[in-house]
């Protein structure tokens, strides 16, 4: 797993804890400090702490400045920036948690930094309710019975076909402004989606939803 990094970010912070052995680089933004030292989170095992430091404060973190990495360019929020130093340290695929919750222009512009770099890095977004990432043109992904599916175009998807959900498409088109495919959920054990033409952000539920048939 060197190729793969683990980031957090300054949105809400995790439930629980991925275990930090699955990785070969660490790494958080600035605001996420103080959220993984509240949880707890062996400091220690961060590579690099990224960001302006508008958020950095406790005479305590110094013990950690070796690991600072100073990214004042206003150009570009700390999630763009630390992605850069990922990619820079040779990892080509990195889940990310904080990446949703608190203002929702941050969760927007999240979702837009990802889209900058789908064809460089393999970014998968946690949080409490969903995992969620763009998908490629043909795409399978198995263990999804009665969850909770959303296909939501980035910001349109043509020829979409899928296999596996209570409401399938086959042939159809998505566009941000008129039809988007969000609160579908999985009749069998593995969702199948391809497409011909666009950008698709796909959702997964980290629950089986207790009555799917009332959404």
């Amino acid at each position: 797993m060197k190729d793969k990094a683990l980031l957090f970010i300054n949105g809400d912070h995790p439930k629980s804890l991925p275990d930090p052995d699955q990785y070969g680089l660490i790494a958080c933004t600035d605001g996420a400090f103080h959220y993984l030292k509240q949880l707890g989170f062996s400091l220690d095992k961060l590579d690099f702490i990224s960001g302006d430091f508008d958020s950095h404060s406790g005479a305590d973190e110094d013990v950690y400045l070796e690991k600072f990495i100073l990214t004042l360019d206003q150009d570009k929020t700390d999630f763009h920036k630390a992605l850069e130093i990922i990619l820079e340290r040779g990892c080509f695929s990195v889940d990310v948690f904080g990446g949703s919750g608190g203002e929702q222009d941050h969760f927007l512009g999240n979702l837009t930094v990802a889209y900058a770099f789908k064809d460089r890095l393999r970014i998968k977004f946690y949080d409490e309710f969903s995992e969620y990432y763009f998908v490629p043109k043909n795409f399978k992904l198995k263990h999804v019975k009665n969850k909770m599916i959303s296909l939501y175009p980035f910001p349109s998807v043509e020829n979409i076909t899928t296999t596996g959900l209570n409401w399938p498409l086959t042939n159809g088109n998505l566009n941000i402004t008129s039809r988007i495919g969000t609160r579908n959920f999985a009749v069998e054990d593995e969702v199948s989606i391809q497409y011909q033409s666009g950008d698709l952000l796909f959702f997964v539920g980290i629950n089986e939803i207790e009555y799917p048939g009332i959404y």
